[in-house]
This record gives C-alpha cells, structure tokens and sequence, in this order.
C-alpha cells in the first residue's frame, strides 16, 4: 500500500536527457526559496513568528469547524458556521494587519508557492501531451461515433460534430429522447464492422462505450462534448473544442491507459460511495444541485440514516467512512499542484483512494493539523473493498447513480483501454504529485544517488 504522494510513481525514466543543467538551476531556485519562505517570518518577527504561525493554523481550524456545522446542520447553527467560515481566516488577517505581518506572511506563502513550482519542474519529464503515445495510428476503416445532442448544452449542435464526423469519415449515431442501451449500441455497432468508436458526451457515457472498445481490443476516442469532461482533460485534450478531437480519426496517436471498476461497472473517471453517492441519487440534485446538496447533507452527515462503510486494501482498514472516492489512478493533493483534482496519470495501474470520516466540529478542526489527521485517509491500491450494513451500494459511476450489491469490489485494469488522441493537443502539466526534497537537494549540490 502506498500512500498517494507516491501514488502514480515518480515520472518514468526521470528527468528528459539534456535537462541536467535546468534541473539543477530548478533545485536550486526550490531549496533557495523554501529557505527564505522560512526566514522572511523569522526576520520580521524572531521567533513570535511561530505564534503567528499557530494564529493561522487556528484560524484555518476555526474555518473548518463552521464549514462542518454549515454542512451538518440548520437553520442557527449553519448560518453561525457560514458567518465563521468567512470570520476566522478574515479576522486572522486583520490581526496580522494591525501587527505588520501581513506583509511578510504573504512573502512566505509566495516563497513558498514558488519553491512547490520549482521543485515540480526541477523534476518534471520532458512536456508531452499527455500520457505517452505509440506513435501514429492508422486510420480506421469503419469508424462510430456515439453523440448525445443534449449533452454539454448542445455542444454537438454548437460545434457542428456531426457533419465534421461524417466529413472525416465516421458513422454518426444520435442518442434519442428517454433512456437508452449505450453499451448495447456499441456492441451492435462493433458486430456490423466497428474498428473505432467514439463518443461526444459526457464521462459517464464515455465510461460504458470505454468498455465496449476494451473488450473488443478497439481503438477508443474521446470528444469532450460533456459539461466537465475530467477524462478528455487528463488526456491532454481541449475541453472547450470538442471539434478538436475528431482529428484523432485521420491524424491520430495512440495510448494504452488504465480502466477502473467497481463491481461490473467501468468507470474512467472515478466510483463515489456513501455521501455524495446518496447526494446524487436525489431526482432534483441534476436541476438544484447547490440546493439539493445543502437541504440532504445535514440528514447525511449526522442523521440516523447517515451513510457508515467499511474499507480494506492490502493491509489499509477503515471504518466509519462518510465518504470514500475511488478513482482511476490518484488525483492531485490540493496543496501539491497549480490544479489540484488533476491527475498526473493515468497509466499508474493504481487505483487512487480517498475517504473522509468526520463525526464533530472536533475532528473537522482536527483535518487543519500540519501532520494529518485519521479523519482524512489517502491511499492507493490494486484493489479496494467497499462494505457496508446493507445489501446494496449507492455509488456515483463518472456522476450516474447506480445501486451496487455490496460488498463492492473496486480494481484496475492496467493498459485496458486503447485511447486515440490527436497528434496535436494542450496537453496535461508536467511534473510529480508532490515535491520529493532529498531528490531535490540532491539535483541542487549535483549529487548523484549510488
């Protein structure tokens, strides 16, 4: 069991041949600036710093605290939360004000944000658009792609998909009103000579047309014509021209990447179980998602009824979970990344693991520790069980409620997927999930590791 830190690995092969020298000035620059990220507060205020230190702390602590009670209750009580939210980190600031240390807590943050920077690049493999390529592929035959009208807001409509799919080629399928078979086109659609599909919707379609193409061992192409699209992003493509993708169809490269799934379900994305699982399974959370959200989770978080899983993985067990969210290869810490929900990869062949457990104001303030808190679990695994008191699951498939029976096994399936991308694409961020010092220091005096 590794924790998520090392979750995805460090970059495979190291640092790209003829970055040695950049390396080392980024190493550099990192040490050089966590250093003085400690020294501007200790200059302006001697050893008070750590006080002030502890005063931001508690604040965030405090913040926490009212973030639980808006969350976890009504009326008073999370009206004086929401007011503490936003009273806790303002007044701590005020006081920096009043005392001069405004000035320098911002430099040390700063200093700070630059060393994280710095070090990720200093570690960072050459820039590739997303996961690595095979090189080009050949052009298919037969391709399908599936598009949803109403997906996105009418992204197809919007981005004229469906004459640009058929100009390059593809057989066009357009989902109708009401529920349909997606995987049971697919497979239709494979039997009468398929050798590409595609999909122009959300993830939680991607998702089942995926596993069609996994299957079958066909080539797989994304177009992000969905709301959010975390799948199309991960791969390097541009969210906000779908139109974009469908150059994979005559210009393409392709990637093996990892499929996850829960039970018999795939999911690309990630699987949520208990809390926001019970959230999404709520008819009016599509249309008032904010309001649905607030009026159920006072009910979930500390009602009779309130959502308690089991977890085992390897040697990891947790119980009492409120939430638990496993997802294909391990999402970014917040405080570790420029865009933190982002995943580095997503060819790991680990599952990513993140459950929360929080029963008071307490242990919410207990998460703002600098060493952690048992509240907040991260991890990641091969393979991950989910139990519960109850015969089934509510879980969260990519966003699709679904009810599982429990216990819930959760794997992955490395290198499932065959994903055609278009030769030319943004691309995802360089660098580790998290800055690895002893390397860091190591890069900076030259010191290679025997």
């Amino acid at each position: 069991m590794r924790e998520d830190g090392s979750g995805a690995g460090e970059p495979r092969g190291g640092s790209a041949p003829g970055r040695g020298a950049g390396s080392a000035a980024w190493a550099r620059l990192a040490l050089l600036a966590l250093v003085a990220s400690v020294l501007v507060p200790l200059v302006a205020a001697g050893l008070r710093s750590v006080l002030w230190a502890l005063a931001g702390i508690a604040a965030l602590a405090l913040a926490a605290v009212g973030a639980w009670w808006a969350l976890a209750h009504t009326g008073v009580v999370r009206v004086a939360g929401a007011a503490l939210c936003v009273a806790a980190p303002l007044g701590v600031l005020v006081l920096y004000a009043a005392y001069g240390m405004l000035g320098p807590a911002l430099l040390s943050v700063a200093l700070w944000a630059l060393a994280m920077a710095a070090a990720r690049a200093a570690t960072a493999p050459a820039r590739e658009a997303g996961p690595g390529g095979r090189g080009p592929a050949e052009a298919p035959r037969h391709a399908w792609i599936l598009m949803n009208p109403r997906s996105g807001g009418g992204k197809v409509g919007r981005f004229d998909l469906v004459h640009r799919a058929r100009a390059a080629g593809a057989q066009v399928v357009l989902l109708g009103e009401g529920r349909q078979d997606v995987a049971a086109l697919a497979r239709q659609a494979v039997a009468e000579g398929a050798d590409l599909l595609a999909v122009a919707g959300g993830d939680g379609t991607q998702a089942l047309v995926a596993e069609v193409a996994a299957r079958h061992d066909l080539p797989f192409v994304v177009v992000p014509a969905g709301t959010r699209n975390h799948f199309a992003l991960d791969l390097g493509l541009d969210r906000d021209d779908p139109a974009a993708a469908l150059a994979a169809l005559t210009d393409g490269v392709e990637l093996r990447v990892d499929l996850g799934f829960a039970a018999d379900r795939v999911f690309v994305n990630n699987a949520s179980f208990g809390t926001y699982a019970a959230v999404v399974a709520d008819p009016a959370y599509r249309d008032e998602k904010v309001q649905t959200t607030l009026r159920t989770l006072p009910g979930l978080l500390t009602g009779a009824d309130a959502p308690r899983l089991r977890m085992r993985a390897g040697d990891l067990r947790a119980e009492g979970l409120q939430a638990l969210l496993v997802s294909n290869n391990p999402y970014r810490r917040a405080v570790d990344a420029s865009r933190p929900g982002r995943r580095q990869r997503l060819d790991s062949g680990r599952l990513g693991l993140l459950a929360v457990r929080v029963d008071s104001a307490a242990q919410a303030a207990g998460m703002m520790r600098p060493g952690g808190s048992t509240s907040l679990i991260r991890a990641t695994a091969t393979e991950a069980v989910v139990e519960a008191d109850t015969d089934t699951v509510p879980a969260g498939i990519d966003g699709e409620h679904v009810l599982l029976p429990a216990p819930v096994v959760c794997r992955i399936d490395p290198g499932a997927l065959r994903v055609r991308v278009p030769r030319d694409r943004p691309g995802t961020p360089p660098g580790g999930a998290v800055a690895h010092w002893p390397r860091i220091a190591r890069l900076a005096l030259g010191i290679r590791k025997g």
